[in-house]
């Protein structure tokens, strides 16, 4: 691979995580559904693991519907790229504002643990997404 595909694969593969943040912030579903393969296995959001992107999706509505607002700050990222494939870490913060106390907020730090594929229009997609969580805290704000 030269040093400009490298570059290209990087920035894209950053681009999917940022577009996954703004995008589910911003309630964009079919923005934030296109992160995805159809058949994506996402782990580390419940006891049970969910298979493919429209249950993916399901879940993350309904979850959204205690959160009035987002805001998912993508830091730090590392990348292993082979070919049409690449795994990548990302840290995480989120914040979410919690409907039963717009006073409160509860903030997760965590790592994303993706597989990505290059599709065939060459768009990089997550195939494999793991949440990781190191903490999380929630703070009500004082008047």
């Amino acid at each position: 691979m030269s040093d400009a595909q490298y570059l290209a694969d990087r920035i894209a593969l950053m681009d999917v995580l940022v577009k996954y943040g703004t995008a589910v912030d911003a309630r964009e579903m079919d923005r934030y559904r296109s992160c995805f393969t159809d058949d994506v296995l996402v782990v580390g959001y419940g006891p049970e693991d969910i298979e493919g992107a429209d249950a993916y999706l399901d879940y993350v509505i309904t979850a959204l519907e205690n959160f009035p607002a987002t805001q998912h700050m993508m830091g730090n990222q590392v990348a292993e790229i082979d070919g049409d494939t690449a795994h990548t870490r990302t840290d995480v913060q989120a914040t979410h504002v919690l409907k039963e106390d717009p006073d409160a907020i509860m903030t997760l730090w965590a790592t994303y643990v993706d597989d990505m594929v290059r599709g065939a229009d060459g768009q990089w997609r997550i195939k494999r997404h793991e949440l990781v969580r190191a903490g999380s805290q929630r703070t009500v704000n004082q008047p």
